[in-house]
């Protein structure tokens, strides 16, 4: 079997046979009138940026389970304290509970000092917890917010590593959002256009 494979001659390491067949199976579908499935988009989208004056966080409304929607009205933005806000992505009891220990413990250190927490404390607080767990807590985080040294945003992820970034996409729909973010952010400096770009939620199966 080796000894025929020798003599056999060179092809190519690619092969179009599918676009071929791609290309007559749309045809036939134009003749009778069918229209090809579109792709579709299951995955959640979670995006945040810093301007002059402080932050802009945006999430989807809806949760699946699978290919299925089991809400079509999720908050996804969760409340940490009055200058600090949370997007959340993953399993949605997760990031719930998490955002609501944390929102908790922040509460008793703001008491505690008797000032507004600082972002970097939220931050620190949030990958300490999901690092001891190392993963098995499915939160995907955006944290943002506004202290006495100016605005500050984080991804955190599940496995408790940060970044903190002038602008941030998640997760699974985060591609989108994340090339025309790359595109359209500049330094210090937010329009409307950021406002849209954080808009597409509204048209969640839309890729047009």
């Amino acid at each position: 079997m080796a000894a025929v494979s020798v003599f056999q001659a060179p092809v190519g390491g690619f092969s179009f046979d599918n676009c071929r067949r791609n290309v007559i199976l749309e045809a036939d579908f134009a003749k009778k009138g069918f229209k090809l499935p579109k792709a579709r988009k299951t995955g959640t989208t979670i995006a945040g940026v810093v301007y002059k004056d402080g932050i802009v966080l945006g999430a989807d409304t809806r949760a699946t389970e699978g290919m299925v929607v089991a809400d079509k009205n999720c908050s996804k933005i969760h409340f940490i304290s009055p200058n600090i806000y949370c997007c959340g992505a993953g399993t949605a009891a997760d990031t719930d509970m998490t955002t609501q220990l944390i929102s908790s413990n922040l509460e008793l250190h703001s008491l505690t000092t008797g000032r507004l927490p600082r972002v970097v404390t939220a931050n620190r607080m949030l990958k300490q917890m999901l690092f001891r767990y190392q993963g098995y807590i499915g939160a995907a985080l955006v944290l943002g917010g506004v202290d006495v040294t100016g605005p500050h945003l984080y991804s955190i992820y599940p496995h408790g590593s940060t970044d903190k970034l002038p602008y941030v996409t998640m997760v699974t729909g985060s591609l989108l959002p994340a090339t025309m973010s790359e595109g359209l952010w500049s330094l210090c400096t937010v329009g409307s256009c950021k406002l849209e770009t954080l808009l597409f939620h509204c048209f969640p199966n839309s890729w047009d």
